[in-house]
């Protein structure tokens, strides 16, 4: 007979999948992953025996508990499941799930709502950083309908805020793991940054492209796709990450000219394939070293002076604007903190069914 636990299925940003408590999980890790498998149908390419939907954007968990940190609310862990292979990957972030983890955990009475908006202080597990996010609470009730409007979905929402406070080296110790703000890989230069997320930047027409071609052409192209991969792994090693063959981290990026200055074309790769619009994380990665003298994408840019700047990250969907917050450093300007608008929407709540010789014992 089959188990069941309790599941959140949502949309969050620009992503998608089954939001849990923590208690809701087993605690032993191995046990914790075959559920998850289990729960998106992986591994198989339609993911047809489960929740997910065949692409890295809709093959992504949240996990949330009550958070053991002073200035933060909850906990929250994001887990990449593989669509072909058994394997959780919990090494990165996701800003895009993220978005639903503070109505998530108001709705889940981790967190008191207010009247009017709730301000939800997120500790994000996988990469050591803090997230406050501001949510909609007319009545102290979570409002997902609303008149924002985030390209790559359909539609509009009430507008959540998150501001990233202090997710800059937060994997590797350092924003620039490699110490140089541009490397040589393969005979390109790269910017090696941990921002948010760790990521591989590259200038698109060093690898022969315009940069605003469509994802299915970018994948579609097998040499291409073979090199950047190739090109990601040995920046994982310059970055101390080790082998990352099996791991999502660091993302490569395609960065061209915008239409303006203030505007970055990218294009994000999750890793094996495009990202259809972008990540969140990647976006405050990027708008980063947008900003930052000396990198890959600051020959892109304009020096900018101490202060709050509005960067715009165009991608296949449409744009992410990013509020970038600078401070004078030691001998340049230096990012401090970085926010942007995304929305959520509760799509269905249940039980999940597990297989039982998944979850023996589990009472169904």
């Amino acid at each position: 007979m089959q188990k069941t636990i309790p599941c959140v299925f949502m949309r969050g940003g620009t992503s998608r999948g089954p939001y849990f408590l923590k208690d809701w999980l087993p605690q032993d890790i191995e046990t914790r992953d075959k559920v998850l498998l289990s729960a998106m149908g992986s591994p198989h390419e339609l993911q047809l025996d489960g929740l997910g939907g065949a692409n890295s954007l809709t093959s992504k968990v949240a996990i949330v508990s009550k958070s053991d940190h002073p200035d933060c609310d909850v906990d929250y862990l994001f887990a990449q499941v593989s669509i072909d292979r058994a394997l959780v990957d919990t090494r990165p972030n996701c800003g895009n799930m993220l978005s639903g983890v503070g109505p998530f955990a108001i709705e889940q009475g981790l967190v008191q709502a207010k009247d009017g908006e709730t301000l939800v202080r997120i500790y994000n597990v996988n990469t050591r950083s803090t997230i406050n996010a501001v949510v909609q609470t007319p009545g102290g009730k979570v409002e997902y309908e609303g008149d924002a409007k985030i390209d790559g979905v359909n539609g509009t929402g009430a507008p959540i805020r998150l501001n990233f406070l202090d997710a800059w080296g937060t994997v590797t110790g350092k924003v620039f793991p490699t110490g140089n703000l541009t490397d040589e890989i393969d005979g390109v230069q790269v910017t090696c940054i941990d921002a948010a997320m760790p990521m591989m930047i590259v200038r698109a027409t060093d690898m022969g492209w315009k940069g605003d071609e469509k994802p299915v052409d970018l994948d579609a192209n097998l040499e291409f796709m073979t090199r950047l991969e190739k090109m990601r792994r040995e920046a994982g090693l310059k970055m101390g990450l080790g082998d990352v063959s099996d791991s999502v981290i660091p993302k490569p990026v395609l960065v061209s000219k915008g239409a303006h200055d203030g505007q970055l074309v990218s294009r994000y790769f999750t890793p094996l394939k495009c990202h259809r619009s972008h990540a969140v994380t990647g976006a405050i990665g990027v708008a980063t070293a947008y900003v930052t003298p000396g990198t890959v994408p600051y020959g892109l840019s304009i020096q900018r002076q101490p202060g709050i700047h509005r960067i715009e990250i165009a991608h296949p969907s449409g744009r992410i604007e990013v509020d970038v917050e600078l401070a004078q450093g030691e001998t340049s300007v230096e990012v401090t903190g970085a926010g942007l608008i995304r929305t959520a929407r509760k799509i269905m709540e249940g039980q999940l069914y597990i297989p039982s010789h998944i979850l023996p014992g589990v009472a169904s």
